[in-house]
């Protein structure tokens, strides 16, 4: 079987399975981040501060999904639950979990405080009817009814309704058109690995591969979900054509780990190590958390920012206008 086969095969395998887990890490440092940063030339005072280099440079997402269904047969309504968690090297960041009708949620707000470059409301200074806004500030789980969300936003107008998807002809289409893409463009390799394992690496240029691949895309934006841009062929001409390589890690002929190299696409950038690693797993079941209170987001909102929600049907149009000079915005 040839390498492009084999990890062909190694993708079919994720979508037979109902439940799988993933963790996206970022492999660099903060130094790396610091050089990519001053590469940009951020404006005075805009430069992104050590502290948050150091916290986003230990930052993994962690996803797990479960359904009725193998997931490659699944839609929305076949989800049993999802969980997402994002955590750096100060711990837990952001903790988020669907379950039924309830979506669950934490955070850790000094953890937060420190990735937004300043710190947040501290729940001591919550008056007592503060009620179950103190333990989002204190980091404890709270839940809201994710049904009662739409009816609230339907009430207020807005449209409900699941957004457009490819159908399966179309979705049948664009997979041949973009593995005719990858074929010509990406140069696969195999290579035996350690525990069993295999690696497949797949090398192309950046640019060139990114281009394609979108060229093929743009003719179907019909079809899909309406908001979503891509990038114009002008927009990626400044792109990086460097070579960037991704190596797959295969064990019993599942997709194991992925890891891709960006390094070479800093360019003038002074970095270290720049990548991204993907490890996959079996998935463990989404469960709820114990003890979460439910809170409402209108009243959340209001909370973190000190008046009432905002009401869409309140009248401004007799407000006094008032000028303001270019330079405060």
């Amino acid at each position: 079987m040839s390498a492009g086969k084999k990890l062909d095969r190694a993708f079919e395998k994720l979508g037979e399975k109902n439940t799988l887990s993933f963790e996206l890490a970022l492999d660099t440092d903060a130094a790396s981040l610091k050089a990519l940063d001053a590469e940009s030339d951020p404006a005075p005072g805009e430069e992104i501060p050590d502290e948050v280099a150091e916290l986003l440079s230990g930052a993994k997402i962690a996803v797990t999904v479960q359904s009725k269904k193998p997931l490659s047969e699944s839609g929305e309504k076949d989800l049993l639950g999802s969980a997402m968690k994002v955590t750096t090297s100060d711990g837990d960041l952001v903790e988020y979990r669907l379950i039924g009708d309830y979506a669950y949620a934490r955070v850790d707000m000094d953890a937060m405080g420190k990735a937004m470059g300043g710190p947040l409301p501290d729940a001591d200074d919550l008056p007592p009817e503060a009620g179950a806004l103190k333990d989002v500030l204190e980091g404890k789980w709270v839940k809201f009814d994710t049904k009662e969300m739409q009816k609230n936003a339907e009430s207020k107008g807005a449209k409900g309704g699941p957004a457009s998807s490819l159908d399966a002809k179309t979705q049948k289409k664009l997979t041949a058109s973009l593995r005719k893409v990858i074929a010509r463009e990406v140069e696969f390799k195999t290579a035996d690995g350690k525990d069993g394992t295999e690696h497949v690496t797949a090398t192309a240029p950046f640019r060139t591969l990114i281009t394609e691949l979108l060229g093929e895309i743009r003719p179907l934006m019909k079809d899909l979900p309406p908001g979503m841009d891509l990038p114009t062929d002008k927009d990626l001409k400044d792109a990086p054509n460097a070579k960037v390589t991704a190596d797959f890690t295969i064990k019993n002929g599942e997709l194991a780990q992925v890891d891709l190299d960006l390094a070479k696409l800093a360019e003038n950038a002074k970095v270290k190590k720049l990548g991204l690693t993907l490890r996959l797993s079996e998935g463990t079941k989404p469960t709820a958390p114990a003890g979460a209170k439910t809170i409402d987001l209108v009243e959340l909102m209001s909370g973190f920012f000190g008046g009432p929600a905002y009401d869409s049907e309140v009248d401004i149009t007799d407000l006094p206008e008032e000028d303001y000079p270019e330079s405060d915005f």
